[in-house]
């Protein structure tokens, strides 16, 4: 082999500089999650879905000519953009963009005030879901033992009472509405939230720093608001976003059952609940009450699932 002459190679020495820059920029796990969150175009696209029905129930009502409470015997049963030509009306002259109902509603301003009834449900009742839920798990994850074992087989006792049973009783102790809905739901919707949570402190309490907190001498409710429930919040966020679909769902059937909101209020569910019975003559009234609701809790479930690519740890780059 042929030697290559040292006069070739010239001697550069070393920069300091370039030993000490930084490959990538650091980035936090929640800007880490953020980024990989926004490349995924499907759960970017569900989330700003997510923001127009909201918006649209909120707002929508508030802007229509036509109050989702008036009825117009009159003027029953009109389709698709029919413009309103009774002088009573309080949306006289503007169009019922998705027609009127059986007693001659617009049923445009009650898709959306439906929507708001059903998304203030589901919000609410996760919420309540997630405070329980990480409480009771948070407990009982962290003491274990005797406790643990009690807790445990009292969320068994609780769920295994069916739902609707729950559902049926509290309508007939309290008012049927939205709060009793939430209420019925929420006694029974913190269980699978209490038993992740309480997976997800059992496996976080042998870690280091939790033995150096309990060194220095934090005390048990320190140490779980501190240091355990918020290192098991990318997880308990994932499960709201999917138990949100879920009290939807629950909110839609009960009201398909006559056990949701009372009349003249209304709910996607209670608006597909009319609307069955018109189905044959006028699909519309069905379907568009179960589009609104098949897109949302579509939304929440993809947007769920890429909020747990997001956060999961084994695919950061």
């Amino acid at each position: 082999m042929q030697k290559i002459d040292s006069s070739r190679f010239a001697w550069v020495g070393e920069s300091a500089h370039d030993r000490e820059a930084i490959g990538r920029p650091s980035l936090t796990f929640w800007q880490d999650a953020v980024r990989r969150l926004v490349k995924n175009r499907v759960a970017l696209f569900c989330l700003i879905l997510i923001l127009i029905l909201t918006l649209m129930s909120i707002f929508a009502p508030m802007l229509s000519a036509f109050d989702y409470r008036e009825q117009h015997y009159g003027h029953t049963n009109a389709p698709m953009g029919t413009i309103c030509d009774n002088p009573d009306c309080a949306g006289y002259g503007h169009k019922h963009l998705f027609g009127t109902d059986t007693l001659g509603r617009d049923i445009y301003t009650r898709i959306w005030m439906g929507g708001r009834v059903s998304l203030t449900i589901a919000v609410v009742s996760a919420l309540i879901d997630l405070v329980l839920g990480c409480i009771y798990g948070g407990i009982s994850g962290y003491f274990g033992g005797t406790l643990d074992i009690i807790m445990m087989r009292i969320l068994e006792i609780i769920n295994g009472i069916p739902y609707l049973i729950i559902v049926i009783l509290h309508m007939m102790i309290m008012k049927p509405g939205m709060i009793t809905i939430i209420i019925a739901y929420s006694l029974v919707g913190w269980i699978p939230m209490a038993r992740l949570v309480r997976g997800q402190v059992v496996a976080l309490k042998q870690q280091e720093y939790i033995a150096a907190a309990e060194a220095m001498g934090a005390s048990a409710w320190r140490i779980i608001a501190r240091h355990l429930l918020p290192n098991t919040l990318s997880v308990v966020i994932v499960r709201v976003t999917l138990a949100i679909p879920a009290a939807i769902f629950s909110e839609a059937y009960l009201s398909y059952l006559g056990l949701g909101i009372p009349l003249p209020m209304c709910s996607w569910g209670s608006l597909a609940q009319a609307g069955i019975e018109n189905f044959r003559i006028y699909p519309y009234q069905l379907m568009l009450p179960a589009i609104c609701i098949s897109l949302t809790m579509l939304a929440f479930n993809m947007f769920g699932d890429g909020l747990r690519d997001a956060f999961d740890p084994k695919l950061r780059r």
